[in-house]
């Protein structure tokens, strides 16, 4: 069943000088790269891997250095500046919203390296010379590689375009959704969305309501059993697609229906679509004539999920410690909201 997952880093901080280039830029900048860094960016991307930046420099000329090897593209919200590193990644993982503990940084000094270590024990701290094996390492290899994992980045940059809109926008916050032209697709999970299913699974920790994570097998089975349903969601606006960002596993038995994983990529925390996919299940369930319960196991990330069940009208029925078990009468059923436009296909 479900199974206990493997670390994976979701992002790898880097810093600079005499990491990922050869010298001290402040000193003397005809700095060079270090030979195959470029490489070893490049295939991190590919592989889904974020990057970001983690020095002490000055932003201006480090930052046209980056843009002069042409890599500066690869790095989100990078930090550079004289503050301590622990401070810098603090501020890099809460705008790229994941888990410390799918955090890696490279630096070449000992001393930043522990200051990390000391200040934030989850991150995985890697001295440079760990480079020559760094794309053979298991945290840095994903089991599967998606359509998602391959734009990743370019969605978090288009993350950062919809954040420049939202900021100089003078409406609600309804009032901006509304001009993003959102829909949002759900259905069932085909083969071509199993890979995509189990990474959701593994990478997603905050908007999960259990923490299960299923294999690709598991879930192919779930996909073709008469006993359950499987739905996979996705999100698309004016600035392009968010990806594959919602999953629902339900165990379907002749009088009640069990939710036994609900999750949403955090890249979406903020556009209401929790609440789509759970009133779909509503909706769904009223409609069979069947009891409605749910499964959900409190983690100290995951609260926001369990907010979400309680808002869409689900009571507490059973405790076990961690283990809830929440029902829903189904009497009241949110509509989609205004600014969104639900697609569903069969």
């Amino acid at each position: 069943m479900e199974k206990k997952e493997e670390k994976k880093i979701k992002c790898v901080i880097w810093d600079l000088d005499n990491t990922i280039w050869i010298g001290t830029l402040l000193e003397d900048s005809r700095v060079v790269l270090r030979e195959g860094i470029v490489e070893i960016i490049k295939t991190l991307d590919s592989r889904g891997i974020l990057q970001s930046i983690a020095s002490k420099n000055e932003y201006k000329m480090a930052m046209e250095k980056l843009e002069e090897f042409g890599i500066s593209q690869y790095f989100l919200y990078p930090q550079i500046n004289w503050q301590p590193k622990s401070a810098s990644i603090k501020k890099i993982v809460e705008k790229i919203n994941i888990g410390m503990d799918t955090i890696a940084f490279i630096d070449d000094q000992p001393f930043e390296r522990e200051e990390v270590r000391h200040s934030l024990p989850d991150v995985l701290c890697l001295d440079v010379t760990v480079l020559a094996e760094l794309l053979d390492l298991p945290e840095m290899n994903p089991r599967f590689i998606t359509e998602d994992s391959k734009i990743r980045r370019l969605m978090y940059l288009s993350d950062l375009e919809r954040e420049r809109q939202e900021e100089v926008f003078t409406g609600t916050k309804e009032e901006f959704l509304a001009t993003l032209n959102m829909v949002f697709t759900i259905s069932p999970v085909k083969e071509g969305d199993l890979q995509r299913a189990e990474e959701l699974t593994v990478r997603t920790h905050q908007l999960n309501t259990t923490g299960y994570t299923y294999s690709y097998e598991e879930l192919d089975n779930f996909r073709r059993s008469k006993d359950h349903k499987l739905f996979i969601a996705s999100l698309e606006d004016k600035f392009g697609t968010y990806g594959k960002i919602g999953l629902a596993l339900i165990e379907c038995r002749p009088k009640e229906w069990i939710i036994k994983l609900l999750l949403m990529s955090c890249r979406v925390m903020s556009r209401g679509v929790g609440t789509i996919m759970l009133n779909y299940i509503m909706e769904l369930a009223k409609e069979a004539n069947v009891h409605l319960k749910a499964e959900f196991v409190s983690t100290d990330r995951n609260r926001m999920m369990y907010i979400t069940y309680k808002f869409a009208g689900f009571k507490e029925i059973e405790e076990d410690g961690n283990f809830i078990v929440l029902e829903n009468n189904l009497e009241r059923i949110q509509s989609v909201p205004e600014y969104i436009r639900l697609k569903v296909v069969d």
